[in-house]
């Protein structure tokens, strides 16, 4: 047990730092070619900011651990959506913009209740198991390339203000890339992608072992260790956008990451292997509905435009409610 631990420690460092360096070392690249900041925040970044979550599934699909890639990403966002909205929007009230009021959140929505149709087969289709199937990992990437359109789309309409990254201040694509910088930035991309593959192997084989020593199920493990770890850095991020009075900028992160995870990378996973939701129950991904339709409830129907401290509040307790339903269901294993 303790190897498994310090196996899945060590993986998630790996992952965690991999993907953040793989985003720096990226963006240094895509600027010596010449690439607009606009692409590089919708793409460089957005990728390597996920990098870690898409190499976790991926690999957990390809080794036959489909419920604990499901359980990654069921967790994250459940996580991203009501404990970091929640904890952001008490430290300082979100306004909502007429983008986010009425396509990106309603895109979070769109995306939770995709995947809550399609992977509760024996709900809606009478089917003896739940699975997300290859048609439905097509389904997603579909969802997915849709998204991306909108996003450029609204990116082009909207006026260029500067942007807040993980790393620091935003440099501009403009920026002259001297020699030595681009001969690190290359050694930083393949060493990131060296710590997300070897990284991403031994946490998924240290997360099932901890699960198979506990007798506890991959898809719990999923939803809560592995989630959790990695939606830290996302907390981190967003606490510290509040703190620097851009909230907008953690609720737009959120949004971001809550559709790139079902969209893309359960795309990209389902249509390489068919998921089995396995012990990952209705009440997880009806948590997640409840979770996506309350901040766009909170924030762009009801009152004033913005999530005020009251709601903050009460997500945070929807959140308490659905980690004590995880708590029990581990002291139960």
């Amino acid at each position: 047990m303790l190897l498994d631990i310090l196996l899945f420690l060590l993986g998630l460092a790996m992952v965690v730092g991999g993907g953040n360096y793989l985003t720096d070392g990226a963006t240094v690249i895509a600027r010596k070619m010449h690439v607009s900041g606009l692409v590089i925040g919708l793409t460089v970044v957005a990728f390597g900011s996920s990098a870690p979550d898409l190499v976790v599934c991926l690999m957990s699909t390809i080794w036959d651990h489909s419920q604990l890639a499901l359980g990654d990403v069921v967790g994250a966002n459940i996580f991203d959506i009501l404990l970091v909205v929640g904890i952001v929007a008490v430290i300082r009230p979100i306004s909502i913009t007429s983008d986010m009021q009425w396509k990106g959140l309603p895109m979070v929505v769109l995306a939770s209740l995709a995947l809550f149709f399609c992977s509760d087969d024996r709900l809606f289709d009478g089917a003896a198991t739940d699975s997300i199937d290859r048609t439905d990992g097509l389904m997603f990437l579909l969802f997915f390339v849709i998204f991306m359109v909108y996003t450029f789309d609204m990116s082009r309409q909207a006026p260029a203000t500067p942007s807040v990254q993980k790393g620091g201040p935003d440099q501009s694509a403009s920026t002259p890339v001297s020699r030595r910088q681009l001969i690190i930035a290359i050694v930083s991309v393949v060493a990131s992608l060296a710590a997300l593959f070897f990284g991403g192997d031994w946490l998924v084989d240290g997360a099932s072992g901890i699960a198979r020593r506990a007798g506890l199920s991959e898809g719990l493990i999923g939803l809560t260790i592995v989630g959790f770890g990695g939606s830290v850095p996302d907390l981190v991020t967003s606490v510290v956008a509040a703190m620097k009075r851009q909230p907008g900028l953690a609720l737009g992160n959120v949004v971001g990451a809550c559709v790139f995870n079902i969209f893309f990378i359960l795309g990209i996973c389902a249509t390489v292997k068919p998921l089995d939701t396995g012990s990952i129950s209705l009440f997880d991904f009806s948590a997640l509905v409840v979770g996506a339709l309350a901040v766009w409830v909170f924030g762009a129907i009801t009152g004033p435009k913005e999530i005020s401290r009251r709601e903050g509040t009460v997500l945070i307790l929807l959140y308490a409610i659905y980690a004590t339903k995880l708590i029990l269901d581990l002291l139960h294993h």
